[in-house]
């Protein structure tokens, strides 16, 4: 699964009353006020240090199809820009149904039930644009036996991989840029050897193992980069 998904947005209210808007029907609230949290999506304002993400797709598992069609007719009546009407999705599966709406910068965010069972999870896949597939596929592939995705082979969109909880598409095209994806992790040998890994691999470090108390304390984390610069950590939730 997704320990948690993280965007930066160019207008921090604007984006959160996006997702609080359309969140809400499918039954996901702000953790904590102030947090800027929807169970494992959160969202921050963009910095110098840290822009604007573009060009994510996430998708949010919905109860009924019911759900997906308030969804979008919520969004859409708040202004928010369609990005497609509710409706089947075959070429996706075969009891494929989602609805999709653009946030303030562009990103795709849907609502979507299928057939495939997920355990308990807010996010129900990622569509991760990259530069180079064979490059982010390897990244990945590497990386596989602590993030919990396997490799799933290339189809008509791209590279997938696939968790108990969630999946992850890699589809090329212009880069999905400023992303945060974290994996969990069940004890801190395990994040060692994933930034070991990544490191022997030849991938970018972007922050050694060890505790983030400005987290919570327990917080033992290593991030990455990965081909096209978005951070990827492994982190556990020690205490």
């Amino acid at each position: 699964m997704f320990d948690h998904l993280t965007i930066r947005a160019s207008d921090g209210d604007a984006s959160e009353q996006f997702y609080d808007t359309v969140l809400a029907v499918l039954g996901l609230e702000q953790d904590r006020p102030g947090g800027l949290e929807w169970g494992d999506f959160s969202l921050r304002e963009a910095t110098p240090d840290d822009p604007v993400t573009r060009r994510l797709h996430v998708a949010f598992r919905a109860g009924s199809r019911e759900l997906v069609d308030e969804f979008w007719g919520v969004g859409t009546e708040a202004g928010h820009t369609s990005g497609g009407e509710p409706g089947p999705r075959p070429e996706y599966m075969p009891d494929y149904y989602g609805a999709f709406l653009l946030d303030p910068d562009g990103n795709s965010v849907e609502a979507v039930i299928h057939e495939i069972p997920r355990d308990a999870a807010t996010i129900d896949h990622l569509w991760i644009r990259v530069g180079d597939l064979e490059a982010a596929r390897r990244f990945y592939e590497t990386l596989a036996p602590w993030t919990g995705f396997e490799a799933r082979g290339s189809g008509r969109f791209g590279a997938g991989f696939a968790g108990s909880a969630g999946s992850f598409m890699l589809v090329p095209g212009r880069p999905t840029e400023n992303v945060h994806v974290a994996f969990p992790a069940f004890d801190n040998a395990a994040v060692e050897a994933f930034h070991r890994a990544a490191l022997d691999a030849g991938y970018r470090d972007n922050g050694p193992p060890g505790e983030r108390p400005i987290y919570h304390p327990g917080y033992y984390a290593a991030f990455v980069l990965d081909p096209d610069g978005n951070n990827i950590e492994l982190v556990n939730h020690n205490r």
